[in-house]
């Protein structure tokens, strides 16, 4: 039995504990939350130890990991402070706000020899995982363009500002829409080399930006767009799309189904068919124990568990992997307003490469 610690009890907090707490391997020894009245409520009915700063409760329990699910802006010094302590770690989406703590806990993640996961759960949905193995299989021959949209109901009206609408705290659609996109590019096809012509619209915040919009450009000279508006109440929820165009077909994928067009004369033995073929949520799901807004929320916490059990290194949503998310996130902030912005992954000073040559790729990228 795993006991783990939990940090945060807002949205994402609230779901994990609830994921965790029924988790038959499991047990939630702590929660932390700086809101007295929402300890308080849930000590009463749940009887959970329950503390108001975080390191009292990882002095006092004894935690084999804990899920930090708390404002951006308190990622890095939680999660170092978590390493320090040989505890695995899963870390809520985005990583860290600053792209050196990232790739810095990253290195400290991988000295400590310990379990590391960050909460991009769409790399956990059946769907996406489908079109990943056709990628992989090269069903749609070379690659050359992709398309990620991210669209959703977020920030429709000029109000109060949250911690997710502070710069400093969330970092806007970017960081809480836009490095859903980036990563799940990054899972399929890979992360890429540049960025170029970056827009960071506000719509009706103060402080950040409510939609964004770029080009990405890859080492094979494939290119790609990404647009995120969390600003968009046509539609219930989050809608994250991605269609990719090779020299094969195409192919679109999103949650609920994987879409694909394979040309008469490619001879794929992956694909099922050749022309149109229309594969749904329903052929990939996999069973959870517990389902709370999507199987893959409980999915990634179990797979977070399992690794620890079965002493696996290797891991699909690693501080590595969110660590180059938030390398192309750097990127596109700084490349708005300029011409072209090569993305920086691990290099200490970033330079500007006005062609897409040279600059600063870097050790991040060997590891």
């Amino acid at each position: 039995m795993l006991n783990v610690g939990l940090i945060g009890l807002g949205k994402m907090g609230l779901s994990h504990f609830a994921i965790v707490n029924t988790h038959p391997a499991v047990k939630l020894v702590g929660v932390c939350d700086s809101t007295s009245y929402l300890c308080g409520i849930l000590h009463k009915y749940t009887g959970i130890e329950v503390f108001s700063n975080y390191r009292e409760m990882l002095d006092k329990k004894s935690l084999d990991a804990v899920i930090i699910a708390t404002p951006s802006r308190f990622h890095g010094e939680m999660v170092r402070e978590a390493l320090n302590r040989g505890l695995h770690v899963f870390c809520e989406k985005p990583f860290c706000l600053d792209v050196y703590d990232g790739l810095d806990l990253a290195e400290l993640a991988e000295r400590k020899g310990v379990v590391n996961q960050v909460g991009y759960h769409y790399r956990f949905v059946g769907a996406f995982n489908a079109a990943k193995r056709l990628l992989d299989a090269h069903a749609l021959g070379r690659l050359h363009h992709v398309r990620v949209e991210a669209y959703g109901p977020v920030v429709l009206r000029p109000k109060g500002a949250t911690w997710r609408s502070k710069g400093s705290e969330g970092g806007g659609c970017l960081y809480d829409y836009a490095c859903h996109a980036i990563d799940i590019v990054n899972y399929l096809v890979g992360r890429p080399d540049a960025v170029s012509g970056t827009v960071l619209n506000r719509i009706f915040s103060r402080d950040v930006d409510d939609e964004v919009y770029a080009t990405m450009h890859f080492t094979d000279g494939m290119t790609g767009m990404i647009a995120a508006n969390w600003s968009d109440d046509s539609l219930r929820r989050m809608s994250t799309q991605v269609t990719l165009w090779g020299t094969n077909g195409r192919m679109v994928v999103d949650r609920q189904e994987v879409k694909t067009f394979i040309r008469a004369a490619a001879g794929s033995a992956v694909a099922a068919k050749e022309g149109w073929d229309i594969r749904h949520t329903t052929d990939f799901h996999s069973d959870v124990w517990y389902y709370l807004r999507g199987e893959e929320y409980s999915a990634q916490l179990d797979y977070f568990f399992q690794c620890i059990v079965e002493g696996r290194r290797e891991n699909i949503s690693s501080f590595e992997s969110a660590a180059q998310t938030d390398c192309v996130v750097s990127a596109m902030l700084q490349n708005a307003g300029e011409a072209w912005r090569q993305v920086d992954s691990g290099a200490r000073s970033p330079t500007l490469s006005p062609n897409g040559s040279g600059g600063f790729l870097s050790a991040v990228m060997g590891r």
